[in-house]
């Protein structure tokens, strides 16, 4: 790190402009506030909306682009405010990094569905206006409001994806009450659906993993699958018909969604957590027939990103890693559209 004129320069690796190679360079950092944390970053896991992002796929973005919203390390400094870290905490950074903190939300603890709009942990603008930066980078300063604690039975690494892929499937399927008795389907055995996977099983569902093809049956079995059955062959329709209470789509790429609502029960709800670039289509009819639900959720407070981060640790669920270092990125990014990743990339950022 780098000091001038109260900012601090690190560095880190980002996108010079939309679809360009991510490249190796320095941004600037804020001086530590009152209620700021300086964090040492350990690791940064890739998520596949990292690259929607840096490519332009959900819109213009903000360039140069820093991505990383999943961000695992070590407080080092602390503001003379803060109250409930201190240096040599392992914490971790997600999604977001501030709210209006007001509206009723914010106030509720669902910061993520802030009436004002929350502030991305990267491609956006602070209150200030100035760009944010994320994890692919060697520090961060983040309120600590927007921090959460990382227990000691989470290694830094597995937890750094649970930021992201572990929040962003725990939030659904603790609202949609998945546990014993109930039948999840997870649509995709990814980073995200890998994960869906480990803390369905966990919460005691009986869970079922719809896939383009059996080529990962395995690791869905031994990852806390019951059943696993490939979408790609149109028996499986029919022979699951009206059978579950939850479906969890982890896909980005546009779903026939008539057939898959065909797979719920009376009163079940299908709820997307992946985002695809193109618009969908419905036949309304899918869902007045059984008062199905269609949904969306996205990933989860920070009062429920803690609470999702303990219950991973008390079961010893961390995300299934392959480590990389920084020079790996853009290799990475083609790996992940390629669908050859198991099942999530983590950056060491040691290496940047």
């Amino acid at each position: 790190m780098t000091a001038t004129t109260g900012t601090t320069t690190v560095s880190a690796y980002a996108a010079p402009s939309a679809k360009a190679p991510l490249e190796r360079t320095t941004v600037p950092r804020r001086p530590v506030g009152a209620s700021d944390v300086l964090i040492d970053i350990k690791y940064a896991g890739i998520c596949h909306s990292d690259i929607h992002q840096a490519r332009d796929g959900w819109g213009e973005g903000i360039f140069p682009m820093v991505p990383g919203h999943e961000i695992a390390g070590v407080v080092t400094e602390v503001g003379p405010a803060v109250t409930r870290f201190a240096v040599g905490d392992r914490v971790g950074v997600g999604c977001m990094v501030d709210s209006c903190r007001e509206c009723v939300n914010c106030e509720a603890g669902l910061e993520q569905y802030c009436l004002e709009g929350n502030v991305g942990t990267y491609n956006a603008l602070d209150r200030n206006g100035e760009p944010t930066y994320g994890g692919y980078s060697t520090h961060i300063v983040v309120d600590e409001a927007f921090t959460v604690r990382i227990p000691d039975g989470l290694a830094l690494d597995v937890a750094a994806p649970l930021l992201c892929a572990g929040i962003t499937t725990y939030s659904p399927l603790a609202h949609w009450n998945a546990g014993p008795g109930k039948k999840v389907a997870v649509v995709g055995l990814g980073g995200l659906g890998h994960m869906a996977v480990k803390i369905a099983h966990a919460m005691g569902a009986e869970v079922t993993v719809l896939s383009q093809s059996l080529r990962k049956k395995d690791d869905g079995l031994k990852l806390g699958a019951d059943h696993y059955y490939a979408t790609s062959d149109e028996s499986t329709f029919e022979q699951l018909r009206a059978s579950f209470d939850l479906i969890v789509s982890t896909v980005s790429a546009p779903l026939p969604l008539d057939k898959y609502l065909g797979l719920l029960r009376t009163d079940g709800a299908m709820v997307n957590v992946g985002a695809p670039e193109e618009p969908v289509s419905l036949n309304l009819f899918s869902v007045i027939a059984g008062r199905k639900t269609l949904a969306g959720s996205g990933i989860g407070g920070i009062q429920e990103t803690q609470e999702m981060l303990d219950f991973c640790a008390e079961h010893g669920l961390g995300a299934e890693i392959e480590l990389i270092d920084a020079d790996r990125i853009n290799e990475a990014y083609e790996r992940v559209l390629a669908s050859d990743v198991r099942y999530r990339f983590v950056i060491d950022a040691s290496t940047i």
